[in-house]
């Protein structure tokens, strides 16, 4: 009997309870409707969105990733990257011939692919050229994309012409001294033959003070340029990323006597640089023309291309008023639960060319410089870290996701200011923060529909959940 009046109790209490909740975005029970929480979900706010240029990028130092690019893209236009880079003797210091005679079997400069290929890997056929810089390289100076290289043009020491296959291992024959020669299989790469006559000048018959430092074989050699010939270059081509450690592969025999052997030497290429340009098309032409007035599709490019600048001129005003409900109230008692950017893929963009992998976003401080928005730094109080912030390409929506719950929290607080907030391609590799300079190490791009004034269906849009505290 006490176990039923309980049961009776309970249903009771509940049926109260349910029927007092007449507002489903109210916050708390037992409090004045006056002094309630309110909340609820804005999913329109004016977004003004125009496609701009990148700034420029370093693409000296250690880089993972190095652009050989001819890619001729027909919404973006022809783009292309060129390498110049150091080459060096095969130790650090100096260097001695070996004994006997030496004679030149083959020369390949080894190119390793690095993850990141973008383009036309199937039907297009690249060639590509070498030669020798005029200038040299210096390993200590940072050089940029728009770096102009003075190359000779005119002595071409080797060139290939190839299919991208970024992920076909290769088999070479492994020179070892005093046995057999063994095929063995390598990791992906380009092997370009190089001319004999280039060796023999610049090493095998180098003096033995040149060879006797490293720092006098570099000023001696100076360096190489690496260059997509485009006259011989067939289809929309590609950007094909290479690895920042590779080597000039020197075949050789040397006779000593009676003995006759065969070896490698290799020449360490250790530093590259990008030489980096962009041949827009009309649309793109265009789109720069006029960055002021707010566009309706924006473009997204790597290798230092294009970016979109999002400004949010309402946010603090109808944007807030809309919160508050009713004017005068204080801004302390806006809350944002959660914001959301969401950014879609123009469709049909997506096709032959898949979107940028991923993108970021930043904003500009004070001195107009680039510093990360408050949701992509993990020690900021209401940043939920890396993994939160968002930013990759959703194969399933065709979308990207930005939460921006603390920027625009402090914005509406005018605890921050909207210099410029910008999105641009970045590479996937890390992981563990949200990279914001500038890059040459994602090739991709991406169409999106713009912000407010775009007639998509998709268009760019802030979602945010919030929470009103009137007083």
């Amino acid at each position: 009997m006490k176990f039923f009046r309980l049961d009776l109790l309970t249903l009771l209490i509940s049926l109260f309870i349910l029927n007092s909740c007449k507002n489903q975005d109210s916050l708390g029970l037992g409090v004045p409707l006056s002094s309630q929480a309110n909340g609820g979900l804005i999913d329109t706010s004016t977004i003004n969105t125009n496609t701009v240029l990148d700034d420029s990028v370093s693409t000296s130092g250690a880089l993972a990733k190095n652009p050989l690019a001819y890619f001729n893209d027909p919404v973006f236009g022809l783009t292309q990257s060129d390498l110049a880079t150091d080459l060096n003797l095969p130790s650090s210091s100096a260097y001695t011939l070996p004994i006997g005679t030496l004679y030149i079997d083959s020369v390949r400069l080894v190119l390793k692919y690095a993850n990141g290929f973008y383009g036309d890997s199937l039907s297009s056929v690249y060639k590509v050229n070498v030669y020798q810089l005029n200038e040299k390289f210096n390993t200590g100076t940072a050089y940029y994309n728009t770096k102009k290289w003075n190359y000779n043009s005119s002595n071409l020491l080797g060139s290939l012409t190839f299919n991208a296959r970024s992920h076909d291992s290769v088999k070479i024959y492994s020179i070892i001294q005093g046995a057999p020669d063994t095929l063995v299989k390598v990791a992906p790469q380009v092997r370009i033959p190089i001319t004999p006559a280039f060796i023999n000048n610049n090493f095998f018959n180098a003096t033995s003070t040149t060879l006797g430092s490293n720092a006098i074989f570099n000023n001696s050699v100076k360096g190489l340029y690496i260059t997509i010939d485009k006259s011989k270059t067939t289809g929309p081509g590609g950007v094909i990323m290479l690895a920042p450690a590779d080597s000039l592969a020197v075949y050789y025999r040397s006779v000593n006597g009676a003995t006759i052997d065969t070896n490698v030497v290799y020449l360490a290429v250790n530093n590259l640089a990008a030489s980096i340009t962009h041949t827009y098309s009309t649309t793109i032409q265009t789109e720069l023309k006029d960055t002021v007035t707010p566009k309706g599709t924006v473009y997204l490019q790597g290798l230092g291309g294009l970016r979109t600048r999002i400004k949010f001129p309402h946010l603090l005003t109808n944007l807030r008023n809309s919160l508050k409900g009713r004017k005068n109230l204080p801004d302390s008692d806006i809350v944002l639960n959660h914001a959301e950017l969401v950014v879609t893929v123009n469709p049909g963009s997506n096709i032959p060319y898949t979107p940028a992998p991923r993108l970021t976003m930043y904003k500009l401080d004070l001195a107009r410089q680039r510093s990360s928005v408050e949701d992509a730094v993990p020690s900021y109080p209401l940043s939920g870290g890396v993994g939160v912030f968002g930013g990759f390409y959703s194969n399933t929506t065709n979308q990207y996701h930005f939460v921006l719950t603390a920027y625009l929290q402090n914005l509406l607080l005018n605890k921050a200011v909207d210099y410029g907030t910008f999105i641009a391609p970045i590479d996937v590799t890390n992981t563990t923060s949200v990279d914001i300079a500038p890059t040459s190490q994602v090739g991709a791009r991406t169409v999106a529909a713009g912000g407010t004034v775009s007639t998509s269906p998709y268009k760019m849009k802030l979602n945010i959940i919030y929470t009103k505290v009137p007083k």
